[in-house]
């Protein structure tokens, strides 16, 4: 008996070994994804400057980042199930490594338009890849990683953001601040090309075009109305603190800050507690926390309370999409690659939707009011749990 048990616990040691390489793929593609999107937001005053831009004609310009991700989503998925995860990333890793410089240096609002719908496209393609390959990681090491998966993208957003804000701050010329940071996303792609699973025959027999149905429309509703509160804090986080906390509006940011922070950290810890509590635990009681942070920060009289529900926010808010991800990805209604695109579609979908509705809300009520709401939604979030986790498990 004992030695069949060591041979159990070698197998499974050699098991999770042979994973190595394609956790590191995993985790590389996510950082990809987080370090590019993050390197173009110091970029976007420069832009603006440069080109002599209105507010309006950058918001419409901007909106071509949005476009090209709802267009490059849906793609990837099925590209993922006949090419195969790796020949995705790759591909989105190229069109961010040739954005990059475009972005810092288009000489007008076509080029950047073009640049914005690529680099969007690229970036979509990508955050598909890799949760569907993270997906399959998961299911093979018959353990929660979806959490500490997605902590790589919040490290690629914070590496992203200050590094190209820090170059830009020295003085680096932004053609060389650009290259630079293309060169970083080349390191990545290469360093994660020999990991990459191979792709299941089973994911290669459908059509090209599938709309979302069954349980995957909850799934990716669950999670747009989650973006969408995270976009909100984003967005109007630093708004809020300064408008109607009364903090200074040099302070203001620390509640995104406090939010990021406590996001991050969260997710590297986050595998255990959902290997610990379970799906249905970890999504409901993370949705109640969220809300609980949310309404916190609206309703405080102090501002440094307010910062603490943000705080609240991220760490409730850490693990509910890497869950509904972990979902989509072993439900039955539909094939892995269709539904993973489709949730990622429909989350994006409250990242582009939220901020103006955030502001169209405070517009009529109050801003307070609008994230009282926000804190309604993420209530439904945890009402609709058990339903979203039988209906996978069902699956």
């Amino acid at each position: 008996m004992e030695n069949v048990s060591t041979s159990t616990a070698a197998i499974g040691k050699r098991h999770h070994e042979h994973l190595g390489p394609a956790k590191l793929s995993t985790r590389l593609a996510f950082f990809i994804a987080g370090f590019g999107l993050a390197c173009w937001a110091p970029l976007v005053p420069y832009a603006k400057a440069r080109l002599g831009l209105g507010e309006a004609e950058l918001g419409s310009i901007l909106l071509f980042l949005g476009i090209g991700s709802v267009v490059g989503m849906p793609a990837a998925g099925h590209l993922a199930g006949r090419l195969g995860n790796r020949a995705v990333v790759t591909a989105g890793a190229i069109g961010v490594i040739l954005c990059l410089p475009l972005l810092a240096l288009a000489p007008n609002g076509l080029v950047l338009g073009a640049s914005l719908f690529v680099f969007g496209a690229a970036l979509g393609g990508i955050d598909v890849a890799a949760n569907m390959h993270g997906t399959e990681v998961q299911v093979r090491a018959r353990q929660p990683l979806m959490s500490g998966f997605h902590g790589l993208y919040s490290i690629g957003g914070l590496v992203g953001v200050g590094a190209v804000t820090l170059a830009l701050s020295l003085g680096l010329d932004l053609a060389w601040t650009a290259g630079a940071a293309s060169a970083i996303v080349l390191l990545c792609l290469l360093a994660s090309l020999a990991g990459f699973l191979p792709t299941p025959k089973a994911a290669q027999a459908h059509s090209p075009f599938m709309m979302p149905h069954g349980i995957v429309v909850l799934i990716g509703a669950m999670a747009g109305l989650t973006f969408l509160s995270e976009s909100a804090v984003l967005d109007w986080g630093a708004i809020l603190l300064s408008e109607s906390k009364g903090m200074a509006i040099d302070r203001a940011g620390a509640g995104y800050a406090a939010f990021a922070l406590a996001m991050t950290i969260t997710r590297f810890v986050g595998d255990g507690i959902v290997a610990r509590l379970g799906n249905l635990k970890a999504l409901a009681g993370g949705a109640l926390l969220t809300a609980a942070g949310i309404a916190l920060a609206a309703w405080a009289d102090d501002s440094w309370v307010s910062i603490a529900g943000f705080a609240l926010t991220g760490f409730g808010a850490a693990n509910i999409v890497p869950v509904l991800f972990t979902l989509a990805g072993t439900q039955q209604a539909m094939p892995v690659g269709y539904a993973i695109s489709a949730v990622s579609l429909l989350g994006y979908l409250g990242v582009f939707v939220g901020p103006a509705l955030v502001g169209h809300i405070a517009a009529l009520l109050t801003l307070p009011l609008s994230f009282g709401l926000l804190a309604v939604l993420m209530l439904a979030v945890a009402c609709l749990s058990a339903q979203v986790v039988k209906a996978a498990r069902a699956g």
